[in-house]
């Protein structure tokens, strides 16, 4: 076998060689990820647009208020204190002494005694008192003049009552 055989052989003749389709394989580079820009520059002036438009409306329902000053010396003593208990039967005490009937009266009655200008009147109701208990102490306190009242609580994380 000659140089001139395996030259037929292998293309030299191509009436004697099948032609083979030549494949061309393409190489795929990995693609960048985008960032498309043109969306989230619209979503960011949106936003800035909406806050824009709330702060400038919550400006014109302020008010400016110029407050008083006062140059006044503080009370001599420390105000009295009345506190007035109402447990979850409806019973009433004042002090600590309990008082004898359940209506805005007898709560009253038991008042009277009270410097009305310069006590505070302090309740302290169980959480399972009926409100209709309540509204007998604060009748009790607007029959005697009684103008700073306050409610005694307590908060949420101290409480050991079970919620439901």
């Amino acid at each position: 076998m000659g140089i001139r055989t395996i030259r037929k052989a292998f293309g030299g003749d191509a009436r004697l060689t099948p032609q083979r389709p030549i494949l061309k394989f393409k190489t795929n580079a990995p693609a960048e990820p985008d960032i498309n820009l043109i969306p989230f520059i619209d979503v960011l002036l949106v936003i800035v647009i909406f806050l824009m438009l709330t702060t400038t409306w919550s400006k014109f329902n302020e008010m400016s208020l110029s407050l008083p000053t006062a140059n006044a010396a503080q009370a001599n003593g420390t105000p009295q204190t009345w506190v007035v208990s109402v447990n979850a039967q409806g019973l009433y005490a004042i002090n600590g002494a309990k008082i004898e009937g359940r209506t805005a009266q007898d709560i009253g009655q038991a008042l009277s005694n009270m410097n009305k200008l310069d006590a505070t009147l302090l309740i302290k109701a169980d959480a399972s008192a009926s409100h209709q208990a309540v509204v007998n102490v604060l009748e009790a306190a607007r029959m005697q003049g009684l103008s700073k009242i306050a409610f005694a609580t307590q908060n949420a994380a101290s409480s050991n009552a079970v919620k439901p």
